[in-house]
């Protein structure tokens, strides 16, 4: 299987990114493409930007959904929604192809030191992606993150990672 991976945030220290890297590991036989949002900078969208065309990086932001069997990434919460890196990727993205996320199942993550753990970008994700194609399987949401998580071992907290634990499992079960 090729799992697509990313962090919504553009930050060298991207918790959300620890996230993603930390479930992965419960991925080991399949084929990750961890991908990093600053690859593909680009200008601001606007409609008059757009008249001379997409930039190449929206067309390869694309280009790797395409190739990818499911999507695995956690969303940073900038001011309760996505960051704004993420939001114009996404901009340029879906007015190439509305169908954004191609159908493919995905597990949607987020978390904040904060203890609603990204909650507020969680919910108008789990509203908003399906209307541009992602077929979100399974959320998990980490309050908290530098009470809850440790950047060698991963998530601490028992009653978290056994949640956490159950909803990789059912992800995995709902996709084979």
């Amino acid at each position: 299987m090729k799992i697509l991976a990313f962090a919504g945030s553009t930050s060298s220290t991207s918790i959300n990114r620890e996230l993603v890297k930390f479930v992965l590991k419960s991925f080991p036989d399949d084929e990750i493409n961890l991908i990093d949002l600053n690859d593909f900078d680009m200008p601001v969208f606007s409609v008059d930007r757009e008249k001379n065309g997409f930039p190449d990086e929206a067309h390869s932001f694309l280009k790797q959904i395409e190739d990818c069997d499911v999507i695995i990434c956690s969303l940073a919460e900038h001011n309760r929604s996505y960051s704004a890196a993420f939001k114009n990727i996404f901009d340029w993205a879906s007015r190439i192809n509305v169908k954004v996320f191609q159908n493919k199942p995905m597990l949607l993550m987020s978390t904040s030191p904060g203890g609603y753990g990204g909650g507020n970008v969680m919910n108008t994700a789990k509203t908003f992606f399906p209307q541009f194609a992602a077929d979100v399987k399974e959320t998990f949401s980490l309050p908290k993150f530098y009470e809850n998580f440790d950047l060698q071992t991963g998530v601490i907290n028992p009653e978290i990672l056994k949640d956490l634990t159950e909803k990789i499992e059912s992800f995995k079960n709902q996709i084979v």
